[in-house]
């Protein structure tokens, strides 16, 4: 049987050759083992699935949504303009009224015998004129043959213009005491709704009161006055200046109502006017508008929301809310998929909201492919891979300034 040497008998050089040459081996064979795993890993985890939205630009209607309240569209405060007791009233709280219609009768019976006083004195001065003429013009006549004194004939010619002057003053009273008595039937200046009754039969009222009798308001169609402050009306008027807004074709600015508990008035309005001048206590604009109101379904003082149309922007981009977030400073940030496959992290500006969406002014571009799903594992610079497409862009909705 054959013996092999001891380590003894190797001795000590050898022995250390032989231990580093199995070291080598053995790191090698793990090194390799490493990089063929890791190998293999990298071509088992492609990159992740996102959903893509293909920005397109589209043309949206901006609108400021305005805070205000409903104002009559005619108001009148019905007053006496006699004095005198009020006999009847001839209309029903709350109803309509055309304009003309009998409100109240007050007694007439005084101001009728002061226009039957003022046609007596008519018809007196009108008989003393026929006198007056007949005898100026026999005196004219004898003047010219000198049968009487020029003086004479001068002093009758003044009668009688005295006298056609009286029947002048005469007729006038008549007019006056004719529209006093007129005066007497309290009618409605307006068309509209009327309120309640201040006075009842047997009150006696008196010419120009402070108290109104009763209100009428006209309601079809309606005021609203909503404000803007000056600074937004600024930015709007540099906007359309440079091009980046545009006006509507319709010539007059479209104005939907929002009711105060949250519903939309059905009927559109038009924008009527603005102030000409900044209320200095607030800094801001009255803006009027108008709507139809055929179902009396707006009354005078209601809280409203008006969106104002206030321009149209024909390129605007447009970003779900849920592919936009806020980084530590607050500012928006968007992902979006590069042409090299990477992930890229936007700063974006925003200008308002459309149903869910951010009006994007800012950041991003036309074409650009804005990550809106997958968000949670992305992290900008890693690469990814888009997933069926999502339909690029959104129907254009009327835009709310925020």
């Amino acid at each position: 049987m054959r013996k092999f040497p001891s380590r003894h008998s190797l001795g000590m050089p050898a022995f250390t050759l032989l231990t580093l040459a199995v070291a080598v081996i053995a790191a090698l064979s793990l090194s390799a083992c490493g990089q063929a795993e890791s190998q293999t890993g990298a071509k088992t985890a492609p990159p992740p699935q996102v959903g893509v939205l293909t920005l397109q630009p589209q043309r949206v209607e901006l609108n400021a949504e305005l805070s205000g309240r409903t104002v009559a569209y005619e108001t009148a405060e019905v007053r006496p303009q006699v004095n005198g007791i009020v006999k009847s009233r001839s209309f029903t709280e709350g109803s309509d009224v055309k304009a003309g219609q009998l409100l109240y009768q007050i007694d007439p019976a005084s101001y009728q015998a002061v226009l039957d006083t003022a046609k007596a004195a008519l018809a007196k001065a009108e008989a003393n004129v026929t006198t007056v003429r007949l005898k100026a013009d026999r005196y004219q006549q004898l003047a010219d043959v000198d049968a009487v004194s020029k003086q004479l004939r001068d002093d009758t010619q003044a009668a009688l213009k005295q006298a056609q002057a009286d029947v002048d003053a005469a007729r006038a009273a008549v007019r006056t005491a004719q529209i006093d008595l007129d005066r007497t039937r309290v009618s409605a200046p307006i068309a509209g709704r009327i309120g309640r009754s201040a006075v009842t039969p047997g009150a006696l009222v008196t010419a120009n009161q402070a108290t109104a009798m009763a209100t009428l308001q006209q309601l079809d169609p309606i005021h609203v006055d909503v404000t803007q402050s000056n600074a937004e009306l600024l930015r709007l008027q540099r906007e359309f200046a440079e091009g980046r807004l545009q006006r509507d074709t319709g010539g007059q600015a479209r104005v939907k109502l929002l009711l105060e508990d949250g519903s939309v008035y059905p009927l559109d309005g038009k924008l009527q006017f603005s102030e000409l001048q900044v209320d200095p206590g607030s800094g801001s604009v009255t803006l009027r508008a108008v709507f139809p109101n055929p179902k009396r379904q707006l009354l005078p003082g209601m809280y409203v929301r008006a969106q104002v149309q206030t321009g149209v922007q024909a390129q605007a981009l447009l970003a779900p809310q849920s592919a936009v977030s806020r980084d530590a400073r607050g500012q928006a940030v968007a992902m979006v998929l590069g042409t090299d496959g990477k992930v890229q992290a936007r700063e974006l500006k925003t200008s308002g909201v459309v149903q869910g969406q951010w009006l994007v002014t800012s950041g991003l571009a036309a074409g650009d492919r804005l990550i809106v799903d997958g968000l949670q594992r992305l992290r900008p610079g890693m690469p990814a891979q888009a997933a069926a497409p999502v339909a690029t862009g959104a129907p254009a909705t009327p835009a709310t300034a925020r």
